[in-house]
């Protein structure tokens, strides 16, 4: 498919008539427009899509309105709305060897109240009727919505692409669409109603009448789980969006000290907790101390203390044994027999009494306390208590200075609690985000059972259906013909499904090459992506570093990832054969200049035969400009005037015919 030329009649921002040559050639296969924001680049990606895909095309400034308000809006202000707005495409594509050429007109008016819509498209100069009657089922063939979407993107928003879901619809739907996998798939499906045919051939009316109202039946199930489905999207994707509002939310609230705030009535109660369990301990300190305990402080003094007990005790026991030894010695003197001589008896007696007088001077005193005669068992049972108090003591010094740590930090804590009035709209936003959330969550919930129920009322009815089919191709088959065109269809429908299976492996397998190779090229990092892996079951993208590990695309940067999804569109025009034009709008938002660099020397030149870019001045700057001027088949630049709020189309881009529109 090659575009030639794009007219514009009074089409958004665009006033009067206005024409773009996309045409290009070997060589030079790209078309660079310039425009600042605002001045209806992302209109040309949008009008390109309307005229060929009416209500279906994906224009990003449509939002949630009806088709019908949108064109009524997207008619110039400054037209007059009963003349309406207009667009024309040219372009040609080769069938059967032969290259035909297609204007497709889509112009619109209001009447009254009422607005009225026209589509003519001409083939090789000639108005054709039919096609221009059957337009959106021809389309389809030339260039399936769904591939459109592949070719036709904002460089902002394929980001997306880089996730792993959203990756695998875009695999699944470029791979069955643009690769001929659903060539193979459709034909089975045909083969299927031929054998149903068959089977239906020579039914009588009435189980004719009660098939077909169960084939009716399976298809309103079957159109219900898809709205079912669709709308289950519709909830998760809002309630994904809730979700980020309310973690956002709580993370503002927790920034506030928001989580202290909710636990103040607990702080509260553990700091008060804590400040009774240290006056505890100090109560207990100073019970302590009002018993033996400070005698600790007076180690001297007792020892001394202790010390004269034992001699007041010593002196004691002396003075009683002296007092036995007088008895004793006399005793023992009246006991000598007459036989002892008088100097015998004269030296015992002398030896006695010395003996006894040593013992008196042990008795004597130089100071005596008056202790008690038990002042040591007081000693020792005064000992055994101050070493349980001190024992005591040191645990309660302990324990009090932790906790006491406690109480600070408890009153950390509570000076960190922010006040009722700073917080009070905190509380009530995340509150409102915590009951959306739940809101939706719930309906999401609903939504989910309908679905599931949905989903079985249509697998039940389809096998009841399959059921009556194959229980009247049983009874009413009666000659051989009928039976051996079911056989051979399904034979043809098993070895087509082969041929699906590997054909799908086969390109996925051209695909994973090309989309690695695509990165590569694009990534400055060279080294960050070894390999890259696409599931055939589920067409799920994985990507590994060079030692096996996978890699979390959300671990790359915004740039990185817009490049990911480049590459992945790349791979698949390259798989494709690059036989369809691509166009780009802000193409470079988000990349460094190194990046900017590699798409505009590697990708845009062989991102296809035609390639549309639509930029601003910031983005092909007058640097990358020259790196593309080899390369460029046409430059115009959109002039926007900002008192009419009207766009132009001027020939050549900034800084090749003077640079008055740059910003």
């Amino acid at each position: 498919m090659h575009l030639h030329k794009l007219e514009l009649h009074d089409f958004g921002a665009y006033r009067g008539k206005q024409s773009l040559d996309l045409s290009v050639e070997p060589g030079r296969p790209i078309v660079l427009i310039g425009g600042l924001n605002g001045c209806g680049k992302t209109t040309l990606l949008d009008a390109i899509q309307l005229v060929l895909y009416g209500p279906r095309a994906r224009c990003s400034g449509r939002g949630n309105r009806s088709y019908d308000s949108y064109l009524r809006e997207s008619i110039n202000r400054k037209a007059n709305k009963s003349d309406g707005a207009e667009i024309a495409l040219e372009f040609s594509i080769v069938v059967d060897d032969q290259e035909r050429h297609y204007r497709v007109i889509r112009s619109w008016h209001t009447s009254g109240k009422q607005l009225k819509e026209f589509l003519n498209v001409l083939v090789d100069g000639q108005f054709d009727r039919i096609l221009s009657d059957g337009w959106p089922d021809h389309v389809e063939d030339i260039l399936p919505l769904e591939v459109a979407s592949l070719f036709f993107f904002d460089g902002e928003k394929i980001e997306s692409l880089a996730d792993p879901e959203r990756a695998a619809s875009v695999i699944e739907s470029a791979v069955h669409s643009l690769l001929g996998v659903s060539t193979v798939e459709q034909l089975r499906t045909d083969l299927l109603a031929l054998a149903r045919r068959q089977r239906l051939s020579n039914e009588d009316q009435a189980i004719i009448d009660h098939i077909r109202a169960q084939e009716a039946e399976h298809e309103a199930a079957r159109q219900e789980a898809a709205d079912r489905h669709q709308e289950l999207g519709s909830i998760r994707s809002r309630c994904d969006r809730l979700q980020a509002k309310l973690e956002k939310k709580e993370k503002e609230f927790e920034r506030a000290g928001g989580k202290l705030f909710e636990r103040l009535k607990e702080l509260e109660a553990n700091r008060e907790a804590i400040a009774e369990r240290l006056a505890a301990q100090r109560t207990a300190l100073r019970s302590l101390a009002s018993g033996p305990l400070p005698l600790l402080m007076l180690p001297q003094q007792l020892a001394t203390l202790r010390e004269q007990a034992v001699r007041e005790k010593d002196a004691d026991d002396a003075t009683r044994v002296v007092g036995v030894l007088e008895e004793r010695d006399a005793w023992l003197l009246d006991q000598l027999p007459a036989s002892v001589t008088a100097a015998v008896r004269t030296a015992l007696k002398k030896k006695l009494a010395t003996d006894r007088q040593k013992r008196e001077s042990a008795a004597e005193l130089k100071q005596s306390l008056s202790l008690p005669l038990d002042a040591l068992q007081q000693f020792s049972a005064l000992d055994e208590a101050l070493a349980r108090d001190a024992s005591r003591a040191r645990e309660l010094l302990k324990e009090s200075a932790e906790t006491a740590d406690r109480l600070d930090d408890a009153d950390r804590l509570l000076a960190g609690v922010p006040d009722e009035k700073l917080i009070k709209d905190l509380v009530e936003e995340r509150n409102e985000a915590m009951d959306a959330l739940a809101v939706a969550k719930d309906e999401l919930r609903r939504c989910e059972v309908q679905w599931e129920e949905a989903k079985s009322r249509h697998l039940r009815i389809g096998a009841d259906l399959e059921r009556a089919q194959k229980k009247r191709v049983k009874t009413l088959i009666e000659i051989e013909e009928l039976n051996r065109i079911v056989e051979y269809a399904e034979r043809a429908r098993g070895t087509l499904e082969k041929f699906g299976e590997a054909l799908l492996r086969r390109h996925i397998s051209r695909l994973e090459v090309a989309v690695l190779q695509s990165f590569k090229a694009l990534m400055r990092k060279s080294g960050l992506i070894h390999d890259l892996r696409i599931d055939t079951a589920n067409s799920t993208l994985t990507l590994a570093d060079s030692d096996g590990e996978p890699i979390d695309p959300g671990r790359l940067s915004a740039g990185e990832r817009q490049l990911l999804a480049i590459s992945l569109l790349w791979g698949l025009a390259k798989v494709a054969g690059n036989r369809l034009p691509s166009v780009i709008d802000t193409p470079l938002g988000r990349l460094d200049s190194r990046h900017r660099q590699h798409l505009v020397d590697r990708y845009f030149p062989k991102a296809g035969r035609q390639v549309l870019l639509l930029s601003t001045d910031e983005e092909i700057d007058e640097s990358l400009l020259a790196r593309l001027k080899p390369s460029l088949a046409h430059t115009y630049t959109l002039v926007h005037d900002d008192t009419q709020f009207t766009t132009t189309v001027e020939a050549g881009y900034w800084w090749t015919a003077g640079a008055p529109h740059v910003a």
